[in-house]
């Protein structure tokens, strides 16, 4: 497993997660470090990755590319004049490489971008203002934003558009399909939502004891949450 992180430094770190070499059959892992250095001219504001692919967001409304097996760089993308808030891969059960990008950026709007190679297809405007959040529907189909102003939307991939609109009554800062793609949860300050996704139904809901700052769903039903 990969694993990138940015900074307010504007610095880019990659690590490769690994068995103790003594204990190969341990559970116990260990990080290795792959790369690090200054990407970006402002401060990162998103990352992610998948398989041998990763890519970070900045304040200086640029996506730069990287290869982690070589550790090295792919290049660089610049369809967003504001800020960018949100990158997230898709990438097929049968692939190894991802087959698509999506970033969000501060003027409401989405890229689509093909990775083989990376080209850009289209942009849509989702948000009246800044996207906080995408998650791409495990088919690839679709995709859910939350945005600045207190909206949930929908993205249709296969016609490059915004097929669903609706106000939440408040911000919601993260929005996430679970691995199996039947729910999705969103976070509103403290209180994660979780929701059915064939009609957005509220299935339960919980509060944290602090401000959610990042999620991500597990295996068998979990959800792992990292707070203020």
């Amino acid at each position: 497993m990969s694993l990138i992180a940015g900074s307010y430094e504007k610095f880019i770190w990659g690590f490769k997660l690994k068995p103790l070499k003594h204990e190969p059959s341990s559970q116990n892992l260990t990080l290795t470090p792959l790369f690090s250095y200054q990407s970006h001219l402002a401060h990162i504001t998103t990352a992610a990755a998948s398989g041998p692919a990763a890519a970070s967001g900045s304040a200086d409304d640029t996506i730069h590319l990287y290869d982690l097996p070589s550790a090295s760089s792919l290049g660089s993308l610049h369809q967003h004049t504001s800020s960018v808030t949100a990158v997230t891969f898709f990438t097929p059960p049968s692939l190894s490489f991802p087959r698509n990008l999506l970033s969000a950026s501060a003027d409401g709007s989405v890229c689509i971008f093909d990775t083989d190679p990376f080209v850009h297809l289209k942009t849509v405007l989702v948000h009246k203002k800044a996207v906080n959040d995408l998650s791409v529907h495990p088919s690839g189909k679709l995709a859910l934003t939350v945005g600045r102003d207190e909206c949930l939307a929908m993205l249709n991939l296969v016609r490059g558009r915004r097929s669903f609109y609706c106000r939440l009554g408040k911000e919601a800062s993260l929005v996430k399909f679970d691995l199996g793609g039947e729910r999705f949860f969103m976070v509103t300050e403290e209180k994660v939502g979780v929701h059915e996704a064939e009609d957005a139904k509220l299935v339960t809901e919980f509060e944290c004891q602090k401000r959610v700052l990042s999620a991500a769903p597990g295996e068998v039903s979990f959800l792992l949450l990292s707070v203020a």
